[in-house]
């Protein structure tokens, strides 16, 4: 059973992600055409992240009972992550060093030359240093991706315990590696990565799971205020001018992002054969593709910019108009690599990685 609400709300984090960077495109776009572009501050638009963090911390112990529950919990657990993660990550980042092969200049250029041990970095989720000192992957989004692989060991360690003393591990391990890695400043780049503060938002997530597989529901007013005053709290965090680094990241962005989802997730699950309005079903559509959406938008975006510069379209559309474009050709690729790529891949990673059946009700 989905809960459609958590499907929306990824759909919506995948969504500001994008925004965020086709304002980049739009405002590149301006500039060689001269016209006047003004970002959108009405949101942190790559807060997006941070609600895909608390979401994470959520589904992954929402659905981890069955896995929990078997002789091979870990085992399964594990496998049933990368084969969801591991191939279109592997994918993309393929795909982005040839294009940077083929046509370097249709790629930033950001992060400096290559090297073998930056490539087989980025392939095993492995936090790096590149060439200009950044602490990023070769395809630049999967930094995201390698705190997700760190959060999917802790929480793998406390599989098979019970409910409480599970997220009570989890809990406690991220917030002590992030107090760790703030008192005493290691010089590893990995532990370094490991211990930003933004993987407090993995607990968050966790602790809202927790409480809705307690028992708790919240009757649609109170959700609707906790709705309200995360994207208020959003709202404000866009309008200030502090920098979302450190121990403020988690407060600005995933306080916020947590009441999002606490008011998505502590309410009744819809039954996938309920009656829904088209509206709805569109968005829980692409909250399935959302993982596709957030890999391979920057595709999308720059191809569509190209096409633009190239047939000399730039300078007869608004910069908006541009954007809008730009977001509707990232939807419709996310949806086509969803449905005829990372739904494929998917399927055969996991008969491959673990061919018994899958025992879960659960699926969000």
């Amino acid at each position: 059973m989905k809960l459609i609400a958590i499907q929306i709300l990824r759909a919506a984090a995948a969504l500001l992600v994008v925004m965020h960077h086709a304002q980049s495109e739009a405002a590149a776009l301006a500039q060689r055409t001269g016209q006047a572009f003004a970002p959108s501050v009405l949101l942190p638009w790559a807060g997006g992240v941070d609600v895909f963090f608390v979401i994470s911390g959520f589904i992954i112990v929402h659905a981890a009972a069955p896995h929990a529950a078997g002789p091979h919990g870990r085992r399964r657990f594990l496998a049933h992550r990368i084969a969801r993660v591991v191939p279109l990550y592997w994918l993309v980042t393929a795909l982005y060093l040839a294009v940077g092969l083929a046509a370097p200049a249709a790629l930033s250029g950001a992060g400096g030359p290559l090297d073998a041990g930056s490539v087989v970095a980025a392939f095993l989720f492995w936090p790096a240093a590149r060439a200009d000192g950044a602490v990023q992957p070769v395809y630049g989004l999967g930094w995201t991706l390698n705190c997700e692989m760190a959060f999917y060991a802790l929480f793998a360690v406390g599989l098979g315990w019970g409910r409480r003393p599970r997220v009570a591990w989890l809990v406690a391990a991220l917030a002590g590696i992030v107090l760790a890695g703030a008192w005493l400043r290691p010089a590893s780049v990995p532990l370094a990565f490991w211990s930003n503060p933004v993987m407090l938002e993995f607990a968050l997530g966790a602790l809202i799971a927790l409480t809705r597989d307690e028992g708790l529901r919240l009757r649609e007013p109170a959700r609707a205020a906790l709705a309200l005053l995360g994207l208020g709290l959003l709202w404000r965090a866009a309008q200030g001018s502090a920098d979302l680094d450190g121990f403020w990241r988690p407060l600005a962005l995933g306080i916020p992002a947590a009441c999002l989802v606490a008011a998505a997730a502590l309410g009744h699950a819809r039954a996938e054969g309920g009656r829904r309005s088209s509206i709805v079903s569109a968005l829980a559509a692409l909250g399935d593709a959302s993982y596709a959406l957030y890999l391979v938008h920057p595709f999308a975006l720059r191809a569509l910019r190209e096409v633009l510069v190239r047939a000399n379209l730039a300078a007869l559309l608004d910069p908006w108009a541009a954007l809008a474009l730009m977001l509707a050709a990232s939807v419709a690729a996310a949806l086509l690599v969803h449905a005829f790529v990372e739904r494929p891949m998917t399927r055969l990673a996991r008969a491959r990685l673990d061919p018994a059946p899958d025992p879960s009700p659960k699926t969000v």
